[in-house]
């Protein structure tokens, strides 16, 4: 069953149209990967949804209702939160003052604490640093608050943007495998990822963005067996050239 459907939707920033009429579905209770280079309109789709940006053609529909075009809090409160690229915690408060901040839409306090001890068990680090301004978190932590604050509004649909941008390798697979939890847990997730490697292994579906179009759509284990999606995304092509005179290295993403 659908959770998110677009159709034909279509955003620009003033005379700069940034999508060309794109349309994608997100099932419920899956992982879907949005790829593509920089400036491919990955981030705009997800603002899309979000309502910070306001499209100028096309459906965006939640459970079937309309939701293009309406305000961000309402969005929210619809079930859908948004961990944009940059994460943008509140970094003078607190760690538990920006959780809190999270829930901003809720009125049901002992629910709310429930909440912030799930997102501790989630993010053990943030229980120990609770009581710290989260602008002194590691990059990696701030990544967690950011995640933990979008799970306190309780949403059906999270928007992940480049949540491995700028953390170490070992940060990456913590994370990754945090979204995996989500899954395993319920929750849906729409994900724009530059590291198709990563995002490729978690997801159910990915789709494929060029110049503010989707120009594939397939499930994931095809698109990591997709020779274009290798060459382009995988690294494979090169990996292997450069490993030919050997010829016993394997190709890195299987």
């Amino acid at each position: 069953m659908a959770l998110l459907e677009i159709r034909n939707l279509e955003a620009a920033y003033g005379p700069v149209q940034a999508l060309h009429g794109i349309s994608l579905v997100v099932e419920v209770g899956t992982i879907v990967a949005l790829l593509g280079a920089n400036g491919a309109g990955k981030t705009t789709t997800l603002r899309a949804i979000s309502g910070i940006v306001n499209p100028r053609k096309g459906d965006i529909l939640l459970e079937g209702r309309a939701i293009a075009g309406q305000a961000p809090e309402r969005i929210v409160g619809y079930g859908v939160s948004h961990v944009p690229e940059g994460r943008e915690i509140f970094g003078l408060r607190t760690v538990r003052e920006n959780l809190i901040l999270g829930a901003y839409l809720r009125r049901d306090t002992a629910e709310i604490a429930r909440d912030i001890d799930r997102v501790f068990d989630y993010f053990p680090i943030l229980r120990e640093r609770q009581g710290q301004r989260a602008g002194q978190l590691s990059g990696g932590q701030q990544q967690m608050l950011a995640i933990g604050r979008a799970l306190m509004a309780r949403p059906k649909l999270m928007l992940l943007d480049e949540p491995s941008l700028g953390l170490a390798p070992l940060l990456v697979k913590e994370i990754f495998a945090i979204i995996r939890r989500l899954r395993a847990d319920g929750m849906t997730v729409l994900l724009v990822e530059q590291n198709a490697h990563m995002a490729l292994e978690v997801a159910d579906f990915g789709y494929v963005m060029e110049l503010g179009r989707i120009v594939l759509g397939q499930p994931a284990p095809a698109l990591r067996d997709n020779p274009t999606i290798q060459e382009s995304y995988l690294g494979v092509q090169e990996n292997a050239e450069l490993a030919q005179p050997a010829r016993k290295r394997r190709k890195p993403w299987r």
